[in-house]
């Protein structure tokens, strides 16, 4: 306890009273890690580690040349962005059920590398690489340990959902980017909002009001707010983080008014987080959301640019709202119909379709590429080999999910562990709302999203094997050494065992040759045939 003096008027004559009272101690001032130069070399040669095994072989395999499974819609639509003035009409399809972010960047690399798989595939390379330094980054601010900031960028190499997503020209790794991103601008604001409420606490200014200080401008979140939109710009499903993360933000403030002594958390955040909240992490993520169809509004050709006037009326209650954001709502509509319409019962049935009570130790995985026959050689056998490109994510990885959610569950509820909370509700957001449309069709590369988390989570539990006195460099007893040796062995032995587990994958995550036998003895369960 520390003594705190607050001046406190009389009653009577109006004079002041000066009172010491006792209260809390501060947190700690530490807001976030401290060894700047050794982190960033970390960060650096796992980033390097990840363009090389991102990077090689990127441009196979093709199918003869073409794309290869849903890289066949969005390689033409990026290409079509590239040479349509920004927009892309869909004549073959009749609809774009996506929005245009995702197909922007792939039209980045066919910029770069023309109609070619180096082409489709270079900006989800890229951004897989990004995803793992993000991770790194992330990983390092939430536990304040390098080292295990660098377990969650092995093992984020090492997972064979991101790894392949990020060699295939398709929308599901920008989205996940974009997440994480605004998941660790969160996080960076967490700390920044601490910082800036211990200066207040400091300067002895927080008793001025029950409901604690004003926060100023907290661009992290608008950043945070400006990712998230990015994330819709991609894909629809982008929504659900901004729900979540909106939560997530305004729990880290109320925490953050508790532990620094306000008097009344609760109402100090409605009254001063809530509507800035609201501002960064909605109405921004709209305005995003919006500008990512510039193009579409400057079109003449787009899917519905003109609807109003041919599709639609230009009467009714709502003339007054300009026709080019009319006619998008009516796009948007016919979008949401063809998702909708994407049901079971209504026929609609995919031999390697999953739902989302599978992802979470990717029990029914995806295979994005098959050829097999004579004319495949290059196996040890010499012919009638296998070539397939497999999403499936590292067993040693994923199969730990369950005991990594209950752990996680447990830390957040019985230890108040933050953190666990913090990758509880990303997680959450990647996986909870499709548990709301079951009849959908869906697929395990839904479950992309899922994949940070779920390394965070892990490295989370690393952590709490390692204990303390390995992050923090204390070593005061016999016992505690030992118990920290037996931590770190068991920490690498798991991280060995992962990566051996990637390395045997490694053929059918890109595409080479295989024998017939081979190809068997990697599809360890019934549901991945």
């Amino acid at each position: 306890m520390t003594l705190v003096t607050a001046r406190i008027p009389s009653g009577r004559d109006g004079s002041d009273e000066y009172l010491t009272a006792p209260r809390p101690a501060l947190p700690p001032a530490v807001f976030g890690p401290t060894d700047r130069m050794r982190g960033w070399i970390v960060t650096a040669v796992l980033t390097l580690l990840a363009a090389v095994t991102r990077f090689t072989m990127l441009g196979y395999p093709t199918d003869a040349g073409t794309p290869v499974f849903d890289e066949k819609h969005y390689a033409p639509q990026g290409y079509q962005v590239l040479t349509g003035g920004g927009v892309e009409d869909n004549p073959a399809y009749g609809l774009v059920v996506h929005p245009p972010v995702g197909k922007q960047l792939i039209a980045v690399g066919e910029a770069l590398f023309g109609y070619t798989g180096w082409g489709w595939r270079l900006s989800s390379a890229v951004f897989g690489v990004v995803l793992v330094l993000l991770v790194v980054r992330i990983v390092r601010r939430m536990t304040r340990s390098t080292l295990l900031g660098a377990i969650a960028g092995i093992l984020m190499i090492v997972d064979g959902v991101t790894f392949v997503t990020s060699r295939v020209g398709m929308l599901d790794i920008f989205m996940v980017v974009f997440v994480v991103a605004a998941f660790g601008a969160l996080v960076r604001d967490r700390d920044d909002v601490r910082e800036r409420l211990h200066r207040v606490a400091v300067e002895g200014r927080m008793e001025m009001t029950t409901w604690g200080p004003r926060l100023g401008v907290r661009w992290w979140r608008f950043g945070g707010g400006l990712l998230l939109g990015l994330a819709c710009g991609t894909k629809w499903s982008g929504i659900y983080f901004v729900a979540f993360f909106g939560l997530l933000s305004v729990a880290f403030d109320v925490a953050a008014r508790r532990q620094y002594g306000v008097s009344r958390p609760w109402v100090g955040t409605a009254v001063r987080d809530v509507g800035p909240a609201l501002y960064a992490l909605v109405a921004i993520p709209l305005v995003v959301y919006l500008a990512t169809y510039a193009g579409w509004f400057a079109s003449e050709t787009g899917v519905d640019r003109n609807a109003v006037g041919t599709d639609v009326g230009t009467g009714g209650p709502f003339s007054f709202v300009p026709a080019a954001l009319r006619s998008l709502w009516y796009y948007s509509g016919n979008v949401l119909d063809f998702h909708a319409g994407l049901t079971n019962s209504a026929g609609n049935r995919h031999p390697w379709e999953s739902k989302p009570w599978t992802w979470p130790m990717g029990l029914r995985p995806m295979l994005y590429y098959f050829a097999d026959g004579q004319q495949i050689t290059g196996c040890s056998t010499g012919g009638n080999c296998v070539k397939a490109v497999m999403l499936i994510g590292t067993p040693a990885l994923w199969w730990v999910a369950f005991p990594m959610l209950g752990w996680a569950l447990w830390s957040t509820v019985a230890r108040r562990d933050w953190r666990y909370a913090a990758v509880l509700v990303g997680y959450g957001a990647g996986i909870l709302p499709w548990f709301l449309t079951l009849d959908r069709q869906m697929y395990f590369f839904y479950a992309a999203a899922l994949a940070p988390f779920l390394v965070m989570g892990v490295t989370l539990v690393l952590g709490d094997i390692l204990g303390r006195g390995l992050r923090s460099g204390q070593d005061r007893e016999g016992r505690g050494r030992e118990r920290r040796t037996l931590g770190l062995l068991l920490v690498s032995l798991y991280v060995a065992v992962v990566i051996a587990n990637f390395v045997w994958l490694w053929p059918i995550l890109t595409g080479l040759p295989i024998s017939q036998e081979t190809w068997q003895q990697q599809l360890w369960l019934p549901s991945w045939r």
